[in-house]
């Protein structure tokens, strides 16, 4: 028989123990991915992914820089691009309200740094899934199959996602899209 010593004699050495938290489908997936994926060149493209997308600080650039050259079509663009803020903005919103916090298991690496500890919905993405449908609608290019699953991928792969939060993210990011455009088109045919 195993005896567990009272909290207050317990010592805290930061570990974090398996039999501290749930080990769910989620984070098997999670250490799944890694373990595949988590090879130096994979982990250095991933990284360059989380750091323009942090923020959606790319995104939003790239949305200035077509509002810029695209001068027939501007408004559009900085509507498209207005869109891609909301939807990083409505992430970082619903975040605060589900509170779930980023993995913790032991046998995930943790291989990024992040502006919080929450972890649902993926913001990164939130913003990708938005900016791939609305520029690609500008540009005529199909730019979501290109663009978000590798984004939502690196999230995984740098630990600091479950499979559930980039989904919900895409997701999201696709829904405000889909408004934006809806809006767009109305604008459009108004004249």
């Amino acid at each position: 028989m195993t005896t567990v010593a009272p909290a207050e004699e317990r010592v805290d050495t930061g570990e974090v123990h398996e039999a501290e938290y749930a080990v769910t489908p989620e984070t098997v997936a999670l250490r799944s991915v890694q373990g595949a994926l988590a090879k130096p060149p994979v982990v250095k493209a991933a990284r360059a992914m989380s750091q323009f997308g942090e923020h959606a600080a790319g995104w939003l650039a790239i949305g200035a820089i077509g509002a810029a050259v695209d001068r027939r079509r501007r408004g559009e663009w900085v509507a498209a691009t207005a869109g891609v803020a909301f939807a990083h903005g409505a992430s970082i919103g619903i975040k605060r309200v589900v509170r779930r916090p980023r993995p913790k298991d032991p046998n995930v690496q943790l291989l990024v740094g992040t502006p919080s500890q929450l972890s649902f919905p993926s913001s990164h993405a939130t913003s990708t899934t938005a900016a791939a449908v609305l520029y690609g609608g500008l540009t005529g290019k199909k730019l979501t199959p290109v663009l978000v699953p590798p984004m939502m991928l690196s999230r995984v792969v740098l630990g600091v996602h479950y499979p559930s939060d980039v989904l919900a993210g895409s997701a999201l990011g696709g829904v405000v899209a889909w408004g934006v455009r809806r809006f767009m088109r109305r604008r459009r045919n108004r004249g």
